[in-house]
């Protein structure tokens, strides 16, 4: 998390940057497209990236890193 946590808000922050750029737009529809990638990149990043795959990772522990024997090899 400590090393991956600057990577993921970065990389959404740049992509909330260009999505919101759409809203300017004078097409509704452009509009709309914008704004809700540009609310799914934040709930992405936050709920799903930051919440979602440490605390199931904790909670998985070295099933994690399970590998079924036939494609082990």
């Amino acid at each position: 998390m400590a090393a991956s946590g600057r990577v993921i808000t970065c990389g959404a922050l740049i992509m909330m940057a260009v999505f919101l750029s759409f809203v300017v737009n004078p097409n509704p529809f452009v509009k709309m497209i914008g704004l809700g990638l540009a609310v799914a990149i934040a709930l992405d990043a936050t709920v799903a990236r930051m919440i979602l795959v440490p605390a199931t990772m904790a909670l998985l522990g070295r099933a994690n890193w399970w590998l079924p024997g036939w494609l082990d090899r």
